[in-house]
């Protein structure tokens, strides 16, 4: 997902979306609003299916 889709989301929710803050950051910050575990990019494997895990996993399976 390109970042201005993840700013879009997140303004949504409230977060701040200043220039700088990174894709990580944002996505983690969106996971906690919405009540889920901050884990975008922490793990090798993902049992859920969420809207982040195509670009979780891409990155992880470096």
């Amino acid at each position: 997902m390109k970042i201005q889709e993840i700013r879009k989301i997140a303004k949504y929710w409230g977060i701040d979306t200043k220039v700088g803050r990174s894709k990580q950051e944002l996505i983690r910050d969106i996971q906690v609003r919405e009540g889920n575990e901050p884990c975008f990019q922490t793990r090798q494997e993902c049992e859920n299916d969420c809207l982040w895990k195509e670009d979780c996993l891409k990155k992880t399976k470096k």
